[in-house]
């Protein structure tokens, strides 16, 4: 039977290039079919997101990945760490009801830098309420931000040019190794 997961977020999902080496990781350590499907779009925030539930709840996954905190902290999408928060909890609860068999796994992404950094002056206070949020709702949280850290500036600035969505080969290199480790419970070899 395959495993399905389920990625939930804004361009870095959309467009990150990551789910299908992460698709073929995890198919290759569970000896089974892994099917990783999105509902994701650019410029979408949790106010999006709040429409788009039920097209997860419909793909019966049985992993849920759920990022939005970056563009929540843009400052021109107008979303409050505390509404973020409050959509989040919305998002997160209804998905928990809907899905009680499955994993959801709220995620910290990549460092955002330059420009699209300057106006996310605040992002780390979204990170962390979502992060304490899932904590609170019994959700696992998973960062991939220490595996960002451990790159050169030099080797950041290659692989996340615009300074905001990693090239997929610098996505896929850096967040599916720990992922694929998280959602498997440690039960791949590297």
């Amino acid at each position: 039977m395959t495993y399905k997961i389920v990625t939930f977020g804004t361009s870095l999902t959309e467009r990150g290039g990551w789910q299908l080496p992460l698709q073929d990781a995890l198919s290759k350590c569970l000896g089974r079919p892994v099917l990783v499907d999105s509902v994701a779009r650019s410029g979408a925030t949790s106010e999006w997101a709040l429409e788009k539930i039920g097209d997860v709840v419909a793909a019966k996954p049985d992993i849920v990945l759920v990022e939005f905190y970056a563009n929540d902290a843009a400052l021109n999408r107008f979303v409050t760490v505390g509404r973020s928060r409050q959509n989040m909890a919305k998002i997160l609860g209804e998905l928990k009801q809907q899905l009680p068999h499955t994993r959801i796994i709220v995620m910290g992404m990549n460092p955002i830098f330059g420009i699209r950094g300057f106006i996310r002056p605040f992002i780390n206070s979204y990170i962390d309420t979502h992060r304490q949020l899932a904590i609170e709702m019994g959700i696992d949280f998973y960062d991939n931000q220490p595996a960002w850290a451990e790159l050169s500036p030099d080797e950041l600035a290659a692989a996340i040019p615009d300074g905001s969505h990693p090239l997929p080969q610098a996505a896929s290199a850096v967040i599916v190794p720990g992922l694929t480790q998280e959602i498997a419970s440690g039960k791949c070899q590297n």
